[in-house]
């Protein structure tokens, strides 16, 4: 309930504060190309419900959908400011909004695509399952230059599934057997230096 109640507050005072800058974000993914300034994508939540994630669009727009689920290094896709919003976190701010309305917490492990659920042992899974997905984790403060790892694989994709989700599972367990409310601020905390110091 702690919990639940500070994901509340914080997410609602922080779309307040950050309005402006949303605002202005919105504006210049609207004159950097066509299309939506949001991109919603299913990805599995707690107890294996799936939601549409919020994130600011980073890539060109494509209605018929297809190819890569996962980014691997310069995807030329990214638009301009689409590049900028990913190296500063910044196309993850919509989620304030998951998180006001229940489907994910500020910190939490992230929630996957359904395609690469299968790969997850069934105990972990369930474990993994049971909180809410988060904004920020342990595997996304480690793993914040995965495309370019990725990048340098022979087979992308094969390699997430091999080397990267492992790591990140055993940091969503890591997570789940010992989440607290300091522990979170922790992690909020680490999020936000390793962002300002990229």
């Amino acid at each position: 309930m702690g919990k639940r109640l500070f994901d509340l507050v914080a997410s609602g005072l922080g779309l307040l504060l950050l309005a402006p800058l949303l605002a202005v974000i919105a504006l210049a993914i609207k004159l950097d190309s066509p299309g939506p300034v949001l991109f919603r994508q299913e990805r599995v939540g707690r107890h294996g419900r799936p939601f549409r994630i919020r994130k600011f669009r980073t890539m060109r727009h494509a209605p018929a959908g297809g190819g890569l689920l996962i980014t691997v290094g310069a995807d030329p896709r990214i638009t301009r400011v689409g590049a900028f919003l990913r190296s500063t976190k910044l196309d993850e701010l919509p989620q304030l909004l998951d998180v006001l309305c229940g489907t994910m917490s500020l910190v939490g492990p992230r929630p996957e695509v359904p395609r690469y659920l299968p790969h997850y042992p069934p105990a972990v899974r369930e474990k993994v399952l049971s909180v809410r997905p988060g904004i920020t984790d342990i595997a996304s403060i480690e793993y914040r230059r995965e495309s370019e790892l990725l990048a340098a694989a022979a087979d992308p994709e094969r390699a997430y599934v091999e080397e990267v989700l492992p790591a990140k599972l055993r940091y969503a367990l890591q997570y789940v057997d010992n989440a607290s409310f300091w522990g979170d601020l922790r992690l909020l905390a680490r999020t936000l230096h390793a962002i300002v110091t990229r």
